[in-house]
């Protein structure tokens, strides 16, 4: 068969099948290695799992959309640490299930939050943002501190997420309700936004 320029010009289905062969080859060069790197399926010194109250907030910050405005994810360029903080390495995320790495920034990186305001600063932020940020867009969320964390799946979560490579042993699985026990979802969210880019400290 003729496989030049023209022939597959005009053969769209031949052409379909060599750009999905390409993609594939290019895929698979790209992707593969990265599952043999240690410093993508390692995690970095002091890395913890997500405690039940932690994981209970990246649930609602999931639910709430958060990341349709905040990204986790800090490049390596100049810009991005002197304002962020160190940037962002894969160690960090190899608990996340899945990661929360995203690229459009309506609101600032939240990668590096963890630590940087207190509990207080976020429960009046998450209540009316504008009370802290006067310029700020983003809406409130007051009704979050009113409603309990739900507790009644957080067993099969930390059981699926240990399927998974997750290091939850049965004595934290068991103890998860209680932890959760008389917490607000403001509490689960506050304590997950609390815990962020704490494990990696900036080395500026």
């Amino acid at each position: 068969m003729n496989f030049s320029h023209e022939t597959i010009e005009k053969n769209s289905a031949l052409m379909i099948v060599l750009i999905i062969l390409v993609v594939a080859v290019g895929g698979l060069v790209e992707i593969v290695p990265l599952y043999f790197q240690k410093s993508t399926t390692q995690p970095v010194a002091g890395l913890k799992p997500y405690t039940p109250v932690q994981l209970t907030g990246r649930d609602i910050y999931q639910r709430e959309g958060c990341y349709n405005c905040h990204s986790q994810m800090i490049r390596p360029f100049r810009a991005e640490t002197e304002r962020y903080g160190h940037y962002s390495v894969a160690g960090e995320f190899v608990y996340d299930h899945p990661f929360q790495w995203g690229s459009k920034r309506t609101g600032p990186d939240l990668q590096r939050v963890g630590g940087k305001y207190s509990d207080d600063w976020h429960r009046t932020h998450l209540n009316n943002p504008r009370d802290l940020v006067p310029e700020s867009n983003m809406p409130g969320y007051p009704w979050l501190a009113k409603t309990p964390a739900n507790s009644e799946d957080i067993e099969a979560k930390m059981r699926a997420l240990r399927s998974v490579g997750v290091p939850y042993t049965d004595a934290d699985i068991a103890g998860a309700r209680v932890q959760l026990t008389g917490k607000t979802e403001q509490d689960a969210l506050v304590a997950y936004l609390q815990v962020l880019g704490t494990a990696l400290k900036t080395t500026r």
